[in-house]
């Protein structure tokens, strides 16, 4: 049986906190054929960070665009070949043994797998259950791409809104659904996600409010209003339990 080998399309900008931790688990558990990075003109240590990389494995392409998030995974999508490939945000580390855990899905009525996202700072059990009940719903109605399987043909033809720097996902779930195909998310495999603690602040909700408001994906908060707001609750807990200690 010949090995699938597999493209990753990976998005950094001053990544360099996470992104050798998060490479090392794409080599360690995807089959990769490429690592297509698009890079927004990174000024930290990110650039040298893929260069030794790519001094060993001798499979990383690179290429710099100061556009949006759609824009950049339109670049990505266009640069792969293989028959699936993987969207890898560069602040998660995958879960051992991804691919093997993903590929049992990997059925003809499938355009995508999503293995679900697990925030880093989650500690307590009671809240990782009811975060990842939450996270799934998120999921099923706008997408996400921490670390989404995709089939090449289900989006062979998308055109991804380059104005779209949030929801991008939400395009992706959506083209691969009006194309025919399933989108699956699974609780197993997983990423750890170590996403920025303003990304849940009132202040980042706020803008990613606006932010839908003017790629017109409005439609979809009512919805996500109450799992925004679980996220938003956790945090300030999380805050405020801090300061208190000190």
């Amino acid at each position: 049986m010949v090995l699938m080998k597999i493209d990753v399309i990976v998005l950094t900008k001053n990544s360099e906190e996470k992104l050798e931790s998060c490479l090392k688990s794409i080599y360690e558990n995807i089959p990769v054929d490429h690592i297509i990075v698009v890079d927004g003109y990174s000024t930290d240590g990110t650039l040298e960070i893929l260069n030794r990389f790519d001094e060993k494995y001798h499979n990383i392409v690179l290429i710099q665009d100061k556009g949006t998030r759609g824009r950049a995974r339109q670049i990505g999508i266009k640069e792969a070949k293989t028959e699936w490939f993987m969207f890898v945000d560069s602040d998660v580390i995958l879960c051992n043994s991804w691919f093997n855990k993903a590929k049992q899905f990997m059925k003809d009525d499938v355009g995508a797998i999503w293995g679900i996202e697990i925030w880093s700072v989650i500690q307590n059990p009671t809240v990782l259950k009811v975060f990842l009940q939450i996270t799934r719903k998120i999921f099923e109605t706008r997408g996400g791409t921490h670390d989404l399987l995709v089939r090449r043909d289900a989006i062979r033809d998308i055109r991804i809104p380059e104005n779209l720097h949030v929801f991008e996902d939400a395009y992706v779930k959506d083209w691969i659904i009006k194309m025919g195909y399933k989108v699956i998310p699974r609780y197993d495999p997983y990423c750890i996600h170590y996403r920025p603690q303003i990304v849940w602040t009132v202040e980042g909700s706020i803008n990613i409010i606006c932010e839908a408001i003017k790629c017109r994906f409005f439609r979809k908060f009512p919805k996500l209003l109450l799992p925004y707001s679980f996220y938003v609750a956790y945090f300030v807990c999380r805050n405020l339990s801090s300061r208190l200690r000190k």
